[in-house]
């Protein structure tokens, strides 16, 4: 039986009175065990590929130096001003800004100049098995075939599965596959009863 004086955080859903425990905020540790809870979801933020300059340090620095700011690696951003315009100006430079989700990481030059030397890949696991030489046995097939009874002449148009539409409801593959109705054919059958 569960212990009434518990609470935990489903019950403050439904119940804003309800205070939470206090628990001291560990920087790393949260950064820790986020990586680890959700390493499979990064591939699905939409986000720009970005190949790092080879001198990112160095075009760094010289911003550092036009904004008044020691360049060494252990300078901390605490002012928020001065990481709002050092961080517009890195954008400028290096045509790639920093996430929302990320900005949290970057405390120190040394963090500011990982982040920029940094590269981003934009493709997928699933696109990036491409790639990869894969076993004689195993075949993925990157571009499927959807059914569509205007484009598939095999049958003449008709269906294995007569009650099943074929709907694309994403929004990036709304235009190269178009989605398709299926009538329900005893519909009509039904409607006489």
């Amino acid at each position: 039986m569960r212990d009434p004086s518990f609470r935990d955080s489903r019950d403050c859903r439904f119940n804003r009175n309800l205070a939470l425990p206090y628990f001291k905020y560990d920087r790393e540790e949260a950064r820790s065990s986020r990586e680890c809870r959700y390493p499979a979801f990064r591939f699905l933020r939409p986000q720009k590929a970005y190949e790092p300059p080879e001198d990112a340090a160095e075009r760094i620095e010289r911003i550092c130096e036009s904004q008044t700011i020691p360049q060494n690696d252990g300078t901390k951003l605490e002012d928020p001003v001065l990481r709002f315009k050092l961080f517009v100006a890195c954008e400028g430079e290096f045509k790639h800004s920093i996430p929302n989700s990320l900005l949290y990481t970057i405390e120190s030059i040394g963090d500011l100049k990982r982040f920029y030397s940094t590269p981003v890949s934009s493709t997928t696991p699933y696109e990036a098995l491409r790639k990869v030489d894969l076993p004689k046995n195993l075949h993925i097939q990157q571009d499927y075939h959807r059914f569509h009874p205007d484009t598939d002449t095999m049958f003449n148009g008709k269906t294995a599965f007569p009650k099943s539409s074929t709907l694309v409801t994403g929004l990036k593959y709304r235009k190269k596959y178009p989605g398709h109705m299926q009538e329900n054919p005893w519909l009509n059958e039904q409607m006489k009863i």
